[in-house]
């Protein structure tokens, strides 16, 4: 039985392990490298303004939800590459879905398996744009309730 609940500081270090992992498989197109350079920016940065929900598990993080309130953004959502396939990420996403009347997302067009899971979950594709960060195309997306 897995419980959510909002991240508490003890919980950084599982988030980022989750975060890195899940972004290098995830995004294949993009090298290793990149993502190993914004994990800082990402536990300095990102992680602090945003609010951090966790999935545990038998006393294991198996992925977390990052939220930019005022902007009823969803800034990210991982889970576990170990664990994925089995329910967690939906869960985590009902979740917020109970939390909030709009969620925002941006994800990469190529990532595929992601896009066909939000869109899979009702949310639709507004625009597409390319990330400042990577210059690859990203859908920017939105779910109402």
């Amino acid at each position: 039985m897995f419980i959510i609940r909002e991240a508490l500081s003890q919980d950084m270090q599982d988030i980022l392990n989750i975060w890195l992992n899940a972004s290098i498989q995830a995004h294949n197109f993009i090298p290793d490298s990149f993502w190993h350079e914004k994990i800082v920016d990402m536990k300095h940065v990102y992680l602090p303004v945003a609010k951090n929900y966790v999935i545990e598990d038998t006393h294991r993080i198996k992925g977390f939800a990052s939220l930019l309130e005022d902007q009823d953004m969803l800034a990210a959502l991982f889970i576990d590459p170990e664990f994925q396939g089995v329910g967690y990420g939906s869960a985590l996403l009902n979740f917020l879905k109970t939390q909030y009347r709009q969620l925002n997302l941006n994800v990469y067009a190529e990532n595929t398996a992601a896009v066909e899971f939000y869109q899979k979950h009702y949310f639709s594709i507004l625009t597409q744009n390319i990330d400042a960060h990577t210059q690859h195309a990203e859908f920017a997306m939105c779910w109402n309730r």
